[in-house]
């Protein structure tokens, strides 16, 4: 899979599938803009490793729930003249069990829409104008992919106010496509478990050892996918390789959705 020469955003990449995803693209020679909003330190650990892969390199702080700050980092794209894709990774969670009715507030849901929902919107709105440029210079769509998660498809996850969240970034996927086509294409990733460090902040180390063992003893293929396996996909539907898929909400889970 060809990524060389790709001009690409991956929003929220200081670390987990974020990094990976960066860290993927560099390895053929992709310029990519590495986005963080409070990790400086881990941003610049995948900036280094992105630019030993071979990799063109701009670190941008910002945070996608603020409109400004989106088109400060796709600003950072401009000098480069185009898109040809934009990963909107970034995202955030509060765990709480789902008949906890009382401990999610107005404002855990309003902050997890902020980042879940509304960022990607305003990081499509402020790229738009480079990503059909993108699609211009090469005579193909750009692409815009989405991560969003199972949680969002079947009403499962950290808690319901995450679920409403990617349950909408999955229908503005579909709003999306057809409003920006032909020149921008629009799909979504929606991973099941990922080994990332994710549920440690989360849960801590023992509750993120307890969850991975139980989602790998649940899951059909008894495996826990790591961030470089949902990277690979994430990677596909951002390169020509996929250049006919627009609208679709692509699984990764293990077949998780096959237990009933």
């Amino acid at each position: 899979m060809s990524k060389d020469g790709l001009c690409v955003i991956v929003t929220g990449s200081a670390s987990g599938l974020g990094a990976a995803t960066a860290a993927s693209l560099a390895k053929d020679g992709a310029r990519i803009v590495v986005n963080y909003s409070s990790s400086q330190k881990e941003a610049e650990q995948t900036a280094d490793s992105c630019r030993s892969a071979g990799g063109e390199v701009i670190v941008v702080q910002g945070d996608v729930s603020k409109d400004d700050d989106c088109k400060r980092i796709v600003a950072a794209a401009a000098p480069w003249g185009r898109l040809d894709a934009l990963i909107n990774n970034a995202g955030t969670t509060k765990h709480m069990a789902h008949g906890n009715l009382d401990g999610l507030s107005a404002e855990d849901f309003q902050r997890l829409f902020a980042v879940n929902t509304i960022g990607p919107f305003q990081m499509v709105r402020a790229a738009r104008a480079l990503l059909e440029a993108g699609a211009n210079a090469s005579g193909r769509a750009s692409a815009v992919v989405n991560v969003s998660s199972i949680a969002g498809i079947s009403g499962v996850g950290s808690s319901i106010a995450y679920v409403a969240s990617k349950g909408a970034l999955n229908s503005m996927t579909l709003s999306l496509a057809r409003a920006l086509a032909p020149l921008i294409r629009v799909n979504t990733v929606c991973p099941g478990y990922i080994d990332t460090p994710w549920f440690t902040k989360g849960r801590g180390v023992e509750g993120a050892k307890q969850v991975r063992e139980m989602v790998t003893a649940k899951v059909p293929l008894k495996v826990a996918s790591t961030a470089e396996d949902v990277a690979a996909l994430v990677c596909f539907l951002a390169t020509p390789q996929s250049s006919n898929m627009t609208g679709e909400l692509v699984r990764m889970d293990s077949g998780l959705h096959l237990v009933g």
